[in-house]
């Protein structure tokens, strides 16, 4: 597989017009989303709001992570609890219990590498009293949206918290599990039964990955979603079905220029988080390359118009 550089990555980069936007150089569909994510322009890369999901980063700490998304060319991270926060202490994991000691730690250091938080998950909020902490947290972070997997019976009560904290509630999907009938997030159109007729703050965290897993072709997948995806976790798999393989943007299945373009259609203004579950150990260069894919992509689009 061939690969860019870090030093062909941001020579590109650097040749872009930043101001390029996929959202306003839409006319179709503007209306559709009534509540989309407040980020603004200097988080954004080519006015395409694009950063990393933390988890990608795993085998490091909290800090680490963040070191290698500003490396890699993204400008927001969504935070995942459990990391561990430092690269000396294995014991000392953050989350939405950290002290508030370790919280002012972790936004000096997303300050200092000019990343946004921007969203906190995959979490569990089946406990009434944690959920409330998990969205506590999001406020004290400025996070805004928490990514999640609740079921049906918990909606009412998440849909609360939704409204008195003003953080947006993202359903996350893995892939389908055969063995496991009550499992019913991976397919986008039971999510939409979810989320019908609530708040709008109230949506999905399109993984479209796992989407691929589950033999949903990622597009048809966004189509059924439209107006209701709040973020998504961008993945490239090397196949439809559930031995799919993460791969660089553009090497798999997954059409991510035309998941581009379906996003741009439908007008979508949300966070695009990368999310790379290969070469754990050295993949700041594949991520940079992903990146790269979008600004190309952006580029194409600008010549088009």
């Amino acid at each position: 597989m061939k690969k860019t550089t870090p030093f062909t990555f941001y020579t590109i980069a650097s040749a872009m017009i930043f101001s390029l936007s996929m959202i306003s150089c839409s006319t179709q569909n503007t209306d559709v989303y009534v509540n989309q994510m407040n980020i603004p322009d200097e988080y954004k890369i080519g006015g395409v709001a694009v950063g990393l999901q933390a988890y990608t980063f795993n085998r490091f700490s909290v800090m680490e992570a963040i070191e290698k998304t500003a490396k890699a060319g993204g400008k927001l991270i969504e935070l995942y609890p459990g990391q561990r926060l430092n690269a000396d202490d294995d014991e000392l994991i953050f989350n939405h219990l950290s002290s508030d000691e370790d919280i002012e730690k972790v936004k000096a250091k997303l300050d200092e590498h000019g990343i946004m938080a921007i969203n906190y998950g995959v979490v569990s909020l089946s406990d009434e009293e944690d959920s409330r902490k998990v969205f506590e947290f999001a406020n004290t972070m400025g996070i805004q949206a928490v990514t999640s997997e609740p079921s049906m019976e918990d909606m009412d009560r998440l849909e609360e918290l939704v409204k008195e904290y003003d953080v947006m509630l993202a359903i996350h999907n893995h892939p389908a599990r055969p063995d496991d009938p009550d499992y019913r997030v991976w397919d986008p159109e039971y999510v939409l039964s979810m989320v019908e007729g609530r708040d709008p703050r109230l949506g999905a965290c399109a993984d479209i990955g796992h989407w691929a897993r589950s033999e949903i072709v990622p597009i048809e997948g966004l189509k059924i979603l439209e107006g209701r995806i709040i973020s998504m976790h961008m993945a490239d798999v090397d196949q439809l079905n559930r031995d799919g393989e993460d791969v660089v943007n553009g090497y798999g299945i997954g059409n991510i220029g035309g998941v581009l373009d379906e996003l741009r259609r439908q007008n979508f203004g949300g966070h695009i988080s990368l999310e790379y579950e290969a070469n754990w150990d050295d993949n700041v260069t594949d991520v940079a390359q992903n990146i790269g894919f979008i600004h190309g992509w952006i580029q194409n689009r600008d010549h088009d118009n």
